[in-house]
Formats: structure tokens, sequence, C-alpha cells
């Protein structure tokens, strides 16, 4: 399930309007840890495999001040073009392996990455931007 458009672009392409409404991101690990990174979160959203990754979805945004360790591809606009075979990118055409019987089709982006640092042995790490933001947001509640 992915779309080709103009320019030879390729952006996986998330079944329903589910997406609709915040957007969606990709975060493609390799192929190698990708059930182990599925079999360990509290909730799967839509996850693609094209051979070479595995790719869930997430909100628009979600991997801002985040820092992804290097094995790892952030696709904003689930945009894959960028990831080029041989580099870890799309070997094949990607196809659906899993969605999840809600229809909600956004993995959470915080246990994502969490489980993710903690299967490649990276230390979670963020901006300080980001938690400032939070915690500014926070107050003003």
């Amino acid at each position: 399930m992915m779309r080709t458009e103009p320019g030879g672009r390729l952006r996986l392409a998330v079944p329903g309007a589910g997406a609709a409404a915040l957007g969606c991101d990709a975060v493609g690990v390799p192929q190698r840890i990708g059930y182990d990174v599925m079999a360990r979160l509290p909730r799967v959203g839509c996850v693609f495999a094209d051979g070479s990754r595995w790719w869930w979805i997430v909100p628009a945004g979600s991997g801002a001040g985040l820092q992804w360790p290097r094995s790892v591809h952030y696709a904003p606009g689930a945009d894959i073009s960028g990831a080029a075979a041989g580099t870890g990118g799309p070997a094949a055409v990607p196809r659906l392996v899993h969605r999840p019987a809600d229809g909600v089709p956004y993995t959470p982006p915080i246990p994502l990455f969490l489980r993710i640092c903690r299967r490649t042995g990276v230390e979670p790490a963020w901006s300080c931007d980001v938690a400032r933001a939070a915690a500014d947001r926070s107050d003003a509640a």
C-alpha cells in the first residue's frame, strides 16, 4: 500500500480515513528488529514492511525533538522516497503487515521511540527545547 506521487515520490498509503485528522509520518527500522519492536509495544497501529525495513505510522510531527538512533529513518508525511535501497530503505513495495482492529492507524510515538532505543542499545535523547515547551504547556494549564 503505497502511492507514487508526481516526481516519483513514494508515500505509504494509510488504509481508511483515520490518518486525516492528525496527518502521518513513518518511522522505519531495520527489518531484523521489526518483529521484536512490534511484539513489545503496548499498542501497534499500521505497520508496513518492504524487505529491508518495517515502517510504523505515527501522528505527524511525532519526531520533533527526538534523537532517533542512526539505524532509524524518520519519514515526514510517510514519504519514504529518501530511504534509498542499499541504505536500509525500500527494497520492495511495502506491504501492510499489521492493521489495528480499531481502525486507528497510529502507533504511540514515545513508546515506539523508547522501545527502538532499547532494542538498538542507544540511550534515549531529545532536545531540551521539546522538554521546555512541554513544561511551559503544563504550567499554562
